[in-house]
Formats: C-alpha cells, sequence, structure tokens
C-alpha cells in the first residue's frame, strides 16, 4: 500500500509565500514523475507543476516565475515552493505521484491542502 500524504496549506496574504509538501510512504520500490494539481469549486483539476525522477520540471504558464517544484528523493517527497501569491492560486492542491510499489505501478493522488490567498 502506498499513501500520499500533503502538508503546508493555509492562509496567506498576497505577496506572501507558502512551501507544500507531498510525502510518498508504504511498500515503495520507485518513484517516477510527481505533479501537483490544484482544483477549485466548479472547475477542472488543472496542472500547476511537475517533476520527473530525473529533476526535469515543467510548470503551468500563469505559476512561471512563481512557484518552483523540487523533490528530495531520500525522503520520497517533493515540495512545491509557492511565491508571490495571489488571490486567483487559491485551491485544494492536490499531489500525484507515478509509483512504484510491491503490487505494480500506479498512480496515486493524496487527499488535499487548502491554499487560500486573501487579505
Amino acid at each position: 500500500q502506498v499513501q500520499l500524504v500533503e502538508s503546508g496549506g493555509g492562509l496567506v496574504q498576497p505577496g506572501g509565500s507558502l512551501r507544500l509538501s507531498c510525502a510518498a510512504s508504504g511498500s515503495i520500490v520507485s518513484i517516477y514523475a510527481m505533479v501537483w494539481y490544484r482544483q477549485v469549486p466548479g472547475k477542472q483539476r488543472e496542472l500547476v507543476a511537475g517533476i520527473t525522477s530525473g529533476g526535469s520540471t515543467n510548470y503551468a504558464d500563469s505559476v512561471k516565475g512563481r512557484f518552483t517544484i523540487s523533490r528530495d528523493n531520500a525522503k520520497n517527497t517533493v515540495y512545491l515552493q509557492m511565491n508571490s501569491l495571489k488571490p486567483e492560486d487559491t485551491a485544494v492542491y492536490y499531489c500525484n505521484g507515478d509509483i512504484r510499489g510491491n503490487a505494480g505501478r500506479y498512480g496515486y493522488w493524496g487527499q488535499g491542502t487548502q491554499v487560500t490567498v486573501s487579505s
């Protein structure tokens, strides 16, 4: 069994920063790509940033230059550093991992963490 647990969300003022974490645990053999998504009620979940096992990254245009994704393979953890936050960044942020466990290779989702940007 593999689990992803996000943390680090909260309330922040516009222009502020937050750092999200997503830790994978369980019977992990290998972790491939890790991706952050976000979702606002009534809208589709959208990709925010992704990182491959080799460290290559990609970002949504709306967060380029403000957000940075990184990973610590020794800790099975991916991070999302969010700077210069805007009210439109308000959403539930989800972590998705392409992970090989003892039962095979699957995509796993975390439970989500709320980010609210408001004065």
